[in-house]
């Protein structure tokens, strides 16, 4: 648990200490009067986690890109850590502030909300498969594939997706079918339009059958990661707390063009768990909180939120190991230089003034 912030100024509490909360933050250094503000970051864990780098840093024995994927505040000037995990939101009165409740039943004032959506243990698993079975062919799967297939050239590995292509509809087939091909190329193989429905339980060596029927013989589960990677759903159960209509049926955050919550002033969402039609990818924050933070002030102000969000362009960079990977308009070389090699590391340690 961190030091709460003075009592004397009104609080914004960020939900979340990940990547949104960072480009938060990160707007509001030059922006908000810190005489008035306090900015509380709320995380379960005492880091960052650099999400983009997590799957090479649970495949690689590169201790430095470990301690590089945890990253602490305390490069962050002015900004409280507090340790917790959210429970519950209470308003005042709509507009007028309210506590951030977490589990532990601590109690974090705030005048404005903002929320968002074990390396050595996976490693060693990897280490010692020798038949590694991944579900889900979407950006993460190919993606750990492709840092498997970089350590281990000769495991086997085998990447079962329910689509008949890679990836999903929002790009082009062409696409799609390009990076199965390359890919394949690594020596991955991909079981297309086919589902896994049980999973065996990890200390056994089987024969797993999938939906159709087609069998993956001696899929080692005693020391592989089974890796799902068919896209988790959001976590905003504790969102409920704010009353009915404010989470889709599938649990995404609904919310004005402003991105302020519907019917809850000053309570404002950004990343994964907007109910937006877009893909949900980290490039997407940087406009998230460009529109997120000057409504956030203007509210603070007293004054009409003007700034709407409109969405943006769809666009992938995915890499398939260090130098392998594809982009909608970006070949696999281009590719290999700012997100296979350096997995935007140093870009994240700027944003936290991480040393």
């Amino acid at each position: 648990m961190g030091v709460m912030p003075d009592s004397a100024k009104k609080t914004i509490v960020l939900a979340c200490g990940g990547y949104a909360s960072v480009h938060v933050i990160n707007a509001l250094e030059s922006t908000l009067d810190r005489t008035k503000y306090a900015l509380v970051i709320v995380n379960p864990r005492p880091y960052y986690l650099h999400l983009i780098s997590a799957l090479r840093a649970a495949t690689t024995a590169d201790a430095q890109l470990i301690k590089d994927s945890l990253m602490p505040y305390d490069g962050l000037d002015g900004v409280v850590y507090v340790q917790g995990k959210a429970a519950a939101v209470e308003q005042a009165a709509p507009g007028r502030g309210g506590a951030l409740v977490l589990e532990s039943g601590e109690r974090v004032e705030y005048a404005a909300l903002a929320v968002r959506g074990h390396f050595e243990t996976w490693k060693e698993r990897i280490a010692q498969a020798s038949n590694v079975v991944i579900v889900g062919g979407g950006a993460v799967g190919i993606e750990q594939a492709g840092e498997i297939r970089d350590v281990y050239p000769t495991k086997k590995i085998v990447i079962v997706h329910s689509g008949m292509l890679l990836l999903n509809n929002t790009y082009p087939d062409k696409f799609r079918k390009n990076i199965e091909k390359r890919v394949r190329d690594r020596g991955i193989d991909v079981v297309l339009g086919d589902h896994i429905d049980q999973f065996p339980e990890v200390g056994t060596v089987v024969d797993v059958e999938t939906r159709s029927g087609k069998v993956l013989k001696e899929v080692d589960l005693v020391n592989i990661s089974q890796i799902p990677a068919y896209g988790p759903r959001p976590n905003t159960m504790w969102l409920h707390s704010l009353g009915a209509g404010v989470l889709s049926d599938k649990g995404y955050v609904k919310t004005l063009p402003t991105l302020e919550v519907i019917g809850h002033p000053g309570v404002f969402a950004l990343g994964d768990i907007l109910d937006w039609p877009e893909q949900k990818q980290a490039g997407k924050l940087m406009f998230h909180a460009g529109v997120v933070v000057p409504n956030l002030l203007s509210f603070l102000g007293g004054k009409p939120q003007k700034k709407l969000y409109k969405g943006t362009w769809e666009a992938l960079i995915l890499s398939i190991g260090r130098a392998h990977g594809g982009g909608i308009t970006l070949g696999a070389w281009w590719t290999s230089l700012p997100k296979g090699r350096t997995l935007f590391v140093p870009m994240a340690k700027r944003r936290l003034h991480y040393k």
